[in-house]
């Protein structure tokens, strides 16, 4: 049968196939031992002088394993019969490739001692991308192979996939644990801070030394729940959190939250007026990320604003949504400010103003912990100098996921 090649090499989900072929962060990384035994094994199986690992790229394709004389690591796509390959879902065999005329518009064919036979199996990965090939090549025509010889190219397939996917689980989970790591660290700062004022004012002023030992030991149990917390996150292998479902109280956790803030404000004459709605029901969350979201907002708008200033925090039933603003005088934000303003480390305009650290983590972890709640949080701002407002949306009934279900949307 006369091979007909298609009208594009590009297949219909190249671009999700691309999005997961860069998550195995396999290109242009160095021949490794593993891989050329694979290929060799193929190279022996069919008995062919040569075999590649190949891997289909945007433009190109990737030799990760290159078991020939072809002095050279990559190729250029449109030239390859990998190319050809990937858009097969099982095995691609030419026998012989000089008998087909839409191969010779390859140079890599129809050069002198070029490629004549060639067997491919795709690499397919577990959401049904191929990925590239491993395939064996000879310079002359041969028979066709045995029905034993393609299953064992399918297997050593197989063989590849599982080598990269176990890579990127050992990659996520090494990942997951120094994201827990930094969330850990970012959320005892201002614990931290509390009791290092706390006790300059004991020092200072002996009369306030039961308020403020109330302060130290509400910081410090606090401290060490989170540390506990995360440490219990960091035995499971799941990449999000796990969120423990509990009534919450948003007015008893406001005001514990504005009561744990009043030393920061007070040091830079702030004000923090608080509106929560008498009706409020209880919000069905996990207790802990919840206070860590308002504590995140709370410190960033205690941090980014200027002295003598006013903060308001407010929290309504807005149908089946708690809707919380916290909203200040501070510097305010830029368009591009606003276009990184929840990614991780991303370095803002505004500055604190107190000279206070920060580390660039704590909106990604509010994102992060909002979204998990199956809310919505974005900021708004009419520009530098002219203040910000976060609004966070929070459904009072937890949604847990389930087949064809909707995310709750604001």
């Amino acid at each position: 049968m006369i091979y007909q090649k298609p009208a594009s090499i590009i297949p219909k989900n190249d671009e999700e196939r691309l999005e997961k072929l860069r998550e195995y962060q396999i290109l242009d990384t160095h021949s490794e031992d593993t891989f050329d035994k694979i290929a060799l094994m193929a190279s022996q199986i069919f008995g062919t002088p040569s075999a590649f690992i190949s891997f289909v790229d945007k433009d190109r394709v990737f030799f990760k394993s290159n078991l020939s004389s072809l002095p050279v690591n990559e190729v250029d796509r449109n030239d390859s019969l990998c190319s050809l390959a990937i858009l097969q879902e099982d095995i691609t065999l030419f026998q012989d490739t000089h008998d087909h005329n839409a191969l010779m518009e390859s140079k890599y064919v129809a050069a002198e001692g070029g490629i004549r036979f060639y067997a491919g199996a795709p690499l397919k990965s577990p959401e049904g991308f191929n990925m590239g090939t491993i395939c064996v090549v000879d310079s002359v025509p041969r028979e066709r192979p045995t029905d034993q010889q393609l299953e064992m190219l399918r297997t050593l397939s197989t063989i590849v996939i599982d080598k990269l996917e176990n890579r990127l689980r050992y990659r996520k989970s090494v990942e997951s644990q120094i994201n827990l790591m930094n969330i850990a660290l970012h959320e005892i700062k201002n614990p931290l801070a509390s009791i290092k004022l706390a006790n300059e004012i004991m020092t200072k002023n002996t009369g306030m030394a039961e308020k403020m030992t109330a302060n130290i030991k509400s910081a410090v149990a606090n401290i060490q729940k989170r540390l506990g917390d995360y440490l219990a996150h960091s035995e499971l292998e799941e990449k999000d959190l796990a969120l423990n479902i509990e009534p919450v109280d948003l007015r008893d956790m406001f005001n514990r939250l504005v009561n744990n803030f009043e030393l920061l404000a007070h040091r830079k004459r702030q004000i923090i007026e608080l509106y929560v709605q008498d009706t409020l029901p209880p919000l069905e969350g996990d207790r802990n990320k919840i206070s860590d979201v308002l504590h995140n907002l709370l410190s960033n708008a205690i941090k980014y604003s200027y002295e003598s200033t006013t903060i308001k925090v407010s929290a309504r039933e807005a149908g089946n949504y708690v809707h919380i603003e916290v909203k200040d005088q501070g510097q305010g934000l830029t368009f591009g400010d606003m276009q990184k303003l929840f990614t991780k480390f991303a370095k803002l305009s505004s500055k604190p103003t107190g000279k206070e650290t920060s580390n660039g983590l704590g909106l990604s972890i509010t994102k992060s912990f909002v979204e998990l709640h199956k809310g919505n949080i974005y900021a708004m701002s009419p520009g530098k100098e002219k203040g910000t407002t976060f609004i966070v949306s929070i459904p009072f009934k937890h949604r847990r996921d389930t087949e064809g279900s909707e995310a709750a949307t604001a």
